[in-house]
């Protein structure tokens, strides 16, 4: 191995032993506020695409950790968001940790990537191109994955919270 090699390898793992940190320190705030709620859940970390994801899920119906997801996944965006600020306390970095409760963000991630791919198709059948409604960065991202995916490019525009994402022609 080059000296190159050796610090990037090095680099790496500090990298997957800081998201590893992350994730442990998001897992321990989590499991006061489910305590803090008498919410029955499990807490199940990981690292994905350069950041930590941290889930929580219930052996139950889970319906008790609906509460947490709320309506259009509104409370979950806050909790994420204090789950950061959480981390950030402990460790002095910005976190970019995702959080999912009860398979929700999941189950977004696969029906977005599915309106990126139909809006792909669209454009591609039209050479015309096609204009979503407003979304979440969380949203936009996923969709400007699949359209890339499909081949085409996208753009986000607008001002938060009115900022969409528009799929166009190759």
């Amino acid at each position: 191995m080059t000296e190159g090699t050796t610090s990037a390898a090095a680099e790496g793992s500090d990298t997957l032993t800081r998201l590893e940190q992350e994730g442990e320190i998001a897992a321990d705030y989590l499991e006061g506020l489910l305590d803090i709620a008498d919410l029955d859940g499990d807490i199940d970390m990981d690292v994905e695409a350069d950041r930590a994801a941290v889930s929580i899920i219930s052996d139950t119906s889970g319906r008790d950790l609906q509460k947490l997801v709320g309506r259009d996944g509104e409370v979950l965006e806050a909790l994420q968001e204090l789950t950061r600020l959480a981390v950030h306390r402990e460790t002095g970095d910005r976190s970019r940790l995702m959080l999912d409760i009860a398979g929700f963000r999941a189950k977004k991630r696969a029906e977005l990537a599915e309106l990126g791919a139909k809006a792909a198709d669209e454009v591609k059948n039209s050479g015309e191109p096609v204009k979503l409604k407003p979304m979440t960065p969380f949203e936009r991202k996923v969709v400007h994955d699949a359209v890339a995916a499909a081949g085409l490019r996208s753009e986000s525009e607008g001002e938060e919270p009115q900022r969409f994402v528009v799929v166009l022609p190759a």
